[in-house]
């Protein structure tokens, strides 16, 4: 038995994830990899951010992407998912409103109160927000050592 996540654990641990690190490209082909707060539904993964974010831009330019959630702390309990695919800006409409409605869902409880939020951190993001769709290709990498067997002798 390997240690990869099936099609249906895969997606759980990614809706289950607390943070992910979208890698985008810059114009120059380096790559950046930034941690974001994320939903995951119907075998895709969502990223809500600020339209004007250069990680905007970069999908905008260059749709090729990579993102990864992972969990555990000790060896045994390593998890983590890795995703090649492509990025997509997602238009006004439905799909928009249903993925940035899970986000908030998500991680609402992690948000600060308005009058604990610092004005400018208010500012910056009381903007249009965009939202990142991210189609996987097939190249889905898992682990979950959890699954191992160790052998322990005595």
């Amino acid at each position: 038995m390997g240690v990869a996540f099936n099609e249906e654990e895969l997606w759980q641990f990614l809706e289950d994830s607390h943070t992910g690190i979208l890698t985008t490209l810059r114009a120059d082909g380096w790559p950046l990899a930034v941690p974001v707060w994320f939903t995951a539904h119907e075998h895709r993964v969502y990223v809500q951010t600020p339209a004007r974010t250069r990680k905007v831009a970069h999908v905008r330019r260059d749709p090729r992407v990579c993102f990864t959630a992972e969990a555990g702390e000790a060896w045994a309990e390593l998890r983590a998912v890795v995703l090649t695919g492509t990025a997509e800006i997602v238009p006004d409409g439905e799909e928009k409103d249903r993925a940035m409605s899970r986000v908030s869902e998500k991680y609402g409880k992690f948000r600060l109160a308005a009058s604990k939020t610092p004005a400018v951190t208010t500012r910056f993001y009381d903007v249009e927000a965009a939202v990142i769709r991210i189609v996987p290709d097939p190249r889905q990498l898992s682990w979950d050592n959890r699954k191992l067997r160790l052998r322990v002798d005595s």
